[in-house]
């Protein structure tokens, strides 16, 4: 069941190392210390801005350092501070080992599909050959 008293984040941009989202807060409910972090550990200069046209809706925007940055994926976590419930998370790719990483995967569960589908197949035959109805 969703928890109604939760904030919504929803995702905007990332522009020059800076990832943004919007928090909507249900009406009555105070904004959560919201810390985001890399490996556990927090990001500094997270900011959580309200926005004076909407009530409840805020502006979340951190500032990724550029030493957190290396090839492959680098997964960060938007919680709550207090409660240390997990909000949202978001990832940032880079490098190009990793599109041939991604590549090799899928070449190797395209093949553990084939192999799986021949399998069932050869299942399927036997067992139509030696099931109930069968002559053998």
């Amino acid at each position: 069941m969703k928890d109604v008293t939760a904030p919504t984040l929803t995702h905007t941009r990332l522009r020059a190392g800076v990832w943004e989202c919007v928090v909507d807060i249900p009406a009555g409910s105070e904004p959560p210390r919201i810390e985001i972090t890399h490996l556990d550990k927090p990001l500094d200069g997270v900011v959580l801005v309200p926005e004076a046209e909407t009530p409840g809706r805020y502006t979340l925007a951190a500032p990724i350092p550029s030493e957190l940055l290396s090839d492959g994926v680098q997964t960060f976590l938007v919680r709550d501070a207090d409660s240390g419930a997990t909000l949202d998370s978001f990832a940032i790719v880079t490098g190009m080992p990793l599109d041939q990483d991604l590549r090799a995967e899928i070449n190797l569960l395209r093949a553990e599909l084939d192999m799986l589908k021949k399998a069932f197949r050869r299942h399927c035959v036997e067992t139509m050959a030696t099931g109930p109805n069968s002559q053998g």
